[in-house]
């Protein structure tokens, strides 16, 4: 699996979240320590969203982040997914919450987003990145579709750097956590593709420095809880006359 091609990852990563949606915000909690409302809260704080900004909201899964946002803006927000089966389940949720007017669901690729250019005032990924088969392929559209003086922004797992942290964090995300999988959404070999994906995803200052070739700037990057997430911030220049 570590030696994937773009093609052949694409189509495994999709496998793995339409299997694991009826389980995937149980395990959000496992992964992240329950930490994940937490880290969404801080983003968005750090976000400060003006009423009515639009937003599109990639890799967007069962739509929290997006519903988020719907209720801070009250602007138009767009989440996309390839997964039909994750978009399922923020369909319902959207609906309990009485959004329907306010978000639009797209089945679609991150990698080429079906968007013109300069369409969103914002542009998220949460938890999503590293399971692309090229990050840097997606910023450039996330920066293509933002509007000048918009915002790129990435919630992801990281790498944390704290000894002895970081050494049972290795232990819980490669040994624990498939067996955590398996117990509670039956799904060993999908939970292992987590800390795959994630020992081959840049570390914080390194996903930073790609930021800032992509072109964005202001970029701001946040470690959260001993560095398990990081936050990634960056802003699409405005035009010079």
């Amino acid at each position: 699996m570590r030696h994937m091609s773009p093609d052949s990852k694409e189509q495994y990563v999709h496998e793995v979240f339409e299997n694991i949606a009826p389980k995937y915000d149980m395990m959000n909690d496992l992964i992240s320590f329950g930490r994940h409302k937490a880290w969404r809260k801080f983003t968005m704080a750090k976000m400060n969203m003006p009423p009515g900004a639009a937003a599109i909201d990639l890799c967007c899964g069962t739509c929290d982040w997006t519903i988020s946002m719907a209720e801070t803006s009250g602007g138009k927000i767009t989440g996309l997914d390839f997964s039909e089966h994750m978009l399922e389940y923020g369909r319902r949720k959207i609906k309990e919450r009485r959004l329907e007017h306010t978000i639009t669901l797209v089945q679609g690729n991150a990698m080429e987003l079906p968007f013109a250019d300069d369409s969103f005032d914002y542009a998220t990924i949460g938890f999503g990145l590293r399971n692309v088969p090229d990050l840097r392929q997606v910023l450039r559209e996330m920066k293509r579709v933002v509007k000048p003086g918009g915002m790129v922004v990435c919630l992801e797992a990281s790498k944390p750097t704290w000894q002895p942290f970081k050494g049972i964090y290795y232990f819980y995300f490669q040994k624990v956590l498939p067996m955590l999988g398996k117990l509670v959404a039956n799904r060993y070999e999908q939970y292992k593709w987590l800390p795959e994906s994630l020992m081959q995803f840049p570390g914080r200052e390194e996903l930073a420095q790609i930021f800032r070739e992509t072109g964005l700037t202001k970029v701001e990057a946040y470690p959260l809880t001993g560095g398990v997430a990081a936050l990634h911030l960056g802003t699409k220049e405005t035009h010079h006359v």
